[in-house]
């Protein structure tokens, strides 16, 4: 990924306030920040400094290429070779077309159950997961009592259509238990949106950090991945995986299939930089037409 001048499109940010997705109206979050966590319930949700040893969904931050601006959202990122063009039937494009009544109306079909959330900024069709999908529990690592109300258990609907894809990748792998650092990062409430948010702002992007099997086993993408930055996770200039051990070349397969059947547009893993050595980026991204794997 290489660094573009101001003028252009900037190869680089660093995310953010502890509360702010990836998109526009980021600021740089310094060293020692306070992270925070939600408390209370219902729609009293008030966010809170996290206490030593919580859970904090918010302490792995993402450098993420940046996105053009909404009126230039379907150009590619800057990166060092183009991004391959999404074919016009991939699940990534025709689920990001959806609005908020068609995308409730397939998850419907496909028998997720959710519930409906009223409003959450920058979301276009926010909702709570209200059970598995398609066999595998996806949620943060907060508490189960916290998660009913923790505005990091929103997911934007399109979101989840691509993970109802994926979940039917994992279960041939006996993953059965997907658990993320973070979806949805709520914008500051003095921060003026324009539009709807994007990646983690708009709902739209998760932080995969561990899958757990049907066998009881934990594969977490720190320990177990094994990347290099720079590698190719994935296609036909992908690092060989003879000698990985048998966890690594699982979490390289439940991705590469992702990839191969363009569930979503960015996917980064470990290979590609420092802050994703936790975790996997998996984001849907509405307007675009190409994908991007690192």
């Amino acid at each position: 990924m290489r660094a573009r001048p101001a003028h252009g499109l900037p190869g680089l940010i660093l995310l953010v306030s502890s509360t702010v997705g990836c998109g526009a109206g980021l600021s740089v979050r310094p060293h020692g920040t306070i992270p925070i966590r939600s408390t209370g319930s219902g729609s009293g949700t008030t966010i809170a400094p996290v206490t030593a040893g919580a859970a904090d969904p918010t302490d792995h931050e993402d450098e993420l290429p940046q996105l053009p601006p909404a009126v230039a959202i379907d150009d590619e990122p800057e990166t060092d070779e183009p991004a391959p063009a999404l074919n016009a039937s991939a699940p990534a494009m025709r689920y990001a077309k959806l609005d908020r009544g068609a995308c409730e109306a397939e998850l419907g079909k496909r028998h997720i159950a959710f519930e409906r959330v009223g409003e959450a900024r920058g979301v276009v069709a926010p909702l709570r997961l209200k059970g598995a999908i398609a066999g595998v529990e996806f949620h943060s690592m907060l508490p189960l009592a916290q998660r009913r109300t923790s505005p990091y258990e929103i997911y934007d609907c399109r979101l989840v259509l691509a993970l109802d894809d994926w979940a039917r990748v994992l279960t041939r792998y006996d993953v059965v238990e997907v658990v993320h650092y973070s979806v949805y990062r709520p914008p500051p409430a003095k921060q003026v949106l324009s539009g709807a948010g994007r990646r983690h702002s708009g709902a739209l992007a998760i932080d995969a950090a561990s899958f757990k099997t049907r066998d009881g086993q934990t594969i977490s993408v720190e320990k177990d991945f094994h990347g290099r930055i720079g590698s190719k996770p994935c296609g036909a200039k992908a690092a060989p995986t003879a000698g990985l051990p048998a966890p690594a070349i699982t979490l390289r397969k439940i991705v590469c299939e992702a990839a191969d059947a363009q569930l979503f547009n960015v996917m980064l893993t470990p290979d590609y930089n420092w802050p994703h050595r936790n975790h996997f980026h998996l984001e849907v991204t509405a307007g675009a037409r190409w994908v991007l794997v690192r």
